[in-house]
């Protein structure tokens, strides 16, 4: 305090409470630091993604980038805020075109976009062109808004998917290669197809006069001697053998192409059972071997979902073999078991010598015989292995369980399947015993004096067996073509009651020659049996398609082809269409 002279005379002193206002500083610097902190977790996080990250405002300018961008583009960071976002792509229509369409959709995933490094005036190659750099990205953005929901702009991540395309670009060539491989493939396949079909033909045509004519010679008179006799068991042994071991060769084949179609409907096991038996109990009786069937009335109500004809064919082959490798005065026993409620285990167990591990292990191998080859007992090492890919077909399984002393115990398991319904048509409740199937036992001596064949075949030794064959029919007329186009001629001139057909005829083919007596009213009715050594399930299935009324397959079975005469010589004219095999 001062006086009128300006004298200090005393001090005046305020004091005032700052407290608060530290407070509220020391708050205000925390919160700042938070907010530094922050924004620099947020930048972080920005940089640190992998994606060239930007923001633009609702115009399409630039106003935020991270560093990916600027790698993207060439451009720091405060050359790409304020620039339109269209200028830094290859198209910028296109890149214009994606901003509007998120405005409109709210966001785009995955909209493709080539974006394109700045060009500077220093940046050439040495000879003075510039050089930029090009990178395809993947666009996806959305838009963004505050906290009042007004719109701030557009959020969008570019990510490089150059690796992408070239993975996909050779992906695509890889799947060209793939498809021209496959088509490769399947055209190979076909090929293997018809070879085996060719093979099947040739194989098959000098089997049919070796077998035919042995047959003929067995049941031929003169009686033949003892001596006689012998040589022709031998040739017939040795003929059905090789036959034999051509079709399971085919089998394989086809099973291994993927050609063989198998028919899985219900089947009674029963009555395949029987079938078995009848086959193998001749062969185990020579040996002195004791079969032991289950219980036909156990199989009687039991259905198996397999296909018929390849089922009995497996358990043929397990009996066969159990029969071949056992001991003497042994016993095969076949028995069955339920392993679920849908699942059934038929055995088949031996008292041969057994196998060890080591031959278990090589047992379902092609021409593997286990050392069994200077074995006395005939085999191909192929019965095994097409019986496990037939029953893999059929949706089951096959194993076997053997010591070595004790025999083997092979087995399949096959899903069980309910009982078909069977209908009664109104036509078999009315049936009488002069129907077609009671006419059908008519034998061919009874009729064969009104009636004629006609035979078209190009092989001369088996237009000589087939004649061979009905020679011993009395009074049956027998009618020879060399080719389908004289066949034809003779079925409108002569009007046989039947026809015999070869398929590879030379010119046209029987497929072709049935074609033409099916279109011709005069030779339409005529029931064509086709003849012939393409064997191969497709081919048969082919033949009874385009309405041969039988199919059967060289080398002949006298007993089969007579009963199809029977058949076909006894039949209405409308009904000599059925779609039957007898392969």
């Amino acid at each position: 305090l001062r006086d009128g002279q300006n004298g200090i005379i005393g001090y005046l002193l305020i004091g005032t409470d700052n407290t608060a206002r530290k407070q509220i500083e020391a708050e205000q610097s925390k919160l700042d630091q938070r907010l530094r902190d922050q924004q620099f977790y947020t930048r972080s996080l920005i940089e640190s993604s992998i994606d060239a990250l930007m923001t633009t405002d609702p115009a399409g300018i630039i106003t935020d980038v991270n560093k990916q961008m600027e790698a993207l583009t060439g451009c720091t960071r405060d050359e790409l805020i304020g620039a339109p976002f269209k200028n830094y792509f290859t198209d910028p229509q296109r890149a214009e075109a994606g901003i509007k369409r998120v405005l409109a959709e709210n966001k785009v995933i995955n909209y493709e976009l080539t974006a394109r490094t700045r060009v500077w005036p220093d940046a050439a190659d040495g000879q003075g062109a510039a050089i930029a750099t090009e990178t395809v990205v993947s666009y996806n953005a959305s838009t963004f808004y505050d906290r009042d929901r007004k719109l701030q702009g557009v959020f969008a991540a570019a990510r490089d998917i150059t690796e992408r395309k070239r993975l996909d670009f050779v992906l695509q060539e890889n799947n060209v290669e793939l498809s021209t491989a496959k088509l490769a493939a399947e055209k190979a396949n076909l090929a293997k197809s018809d070879f085996l079909s060719s093979m099947s033909h040739e194989l098959r045509t000098p089997l049919n006069a070796i077998l035919g004519f042995a047959q003929l010679l067995e049941v031929g008179s003169p009686t033949p001697t003892l001596g006689q006799q012998r040589s022709i068991d031998h040739i017939l042994q040795a003929g059905w053998y090789l036959l034999e071991l051509i079709n399971e060769i085919l089998d394989l084949a086809l099973i291994e192409s993927g050609k063989l179609s198998l028919s899985t409907e219900p089947v009674k096991l029963g009555d395949v059972l029987r079938e078995c038996q009848a086959m193998i109990e001749p062969q185990a009786a020579k040996r002195g071997i004791r079969m032991r069937f289950p219980t036909l009335v156990d199989a009687l109500s039991t259905y198996l979902q397999a296909d018929r004809t390849r089922l009995k064919q497996v358990l043929v082959n397990l009996l066969s073999n159990a029969v071949k490798y056992n001991c003497t005065n042994g016993a095969v026993t076949l028995e069955l078991k339920m392993m679920s409620e849908r699942r059934l285990r038929i055995c088949i167990t031996d008292t041969g010598a057994g196998l060890s591990p080591e031959k278990i292990a090589q047992l379902f191998q092609p021409f593997n015989r286990l050392g069994q080859e200077a074995n006395a007992e005939e085999g191909t090492g192929i019965g095994l292995v097409v019986s496990k890919r037939l029953i893999e077909l059929m949706h089951g399984s096959i194993g076997v369980e053997s010591t070595v002393g004790a025999g083997c115990a092979f087995w399949i398991e096959l899903e069980t399947a309910n009982a078909p319904e069977l209908a009664l048509t109104l036509g078999s409740l009315n049936a009488t015993p002069s129907s077609t199937s009671a006419n059908a036992n008519t034998s061919l001596a009874q009729v064969a004096a009104r009636k004629t064949l006609l035979y078209v075949e190009d092989n001369p030794a088996n237009m000589l067996l087939v004649e061979e064959i009905i020679a011993h029919r009395s009074k049956l007329e027998f009618i020879p073509a060399r080719d389908a186009v004289s066949g034809i001629e003779l079925a409108r001139s002569r009007q046989p009651d039947v026809i015999l057909m070869d398929i590879n005829l030379p010119g046209m083919s029987g497929m072709e020659a049935l074609a033409v007596l099916r279109h011709d009213a005069k030779t339409a009715h005529i029931p064509v049996i086709a003849l012939s050594a393409n064997a191969i399930p497709r081919d048969i299935e082919k033949g009874l398609q385009a309405g041969f009324y039988r199919y059967l397959t060289k080398p002949i079975k006298v007993s089969a082809l007579l009963e199809a005469l029977d058949l076909a010589l006894n039949l209405r004219p409308d009904d000599f269409n059925d779609g039957s095999a007898d392969a």
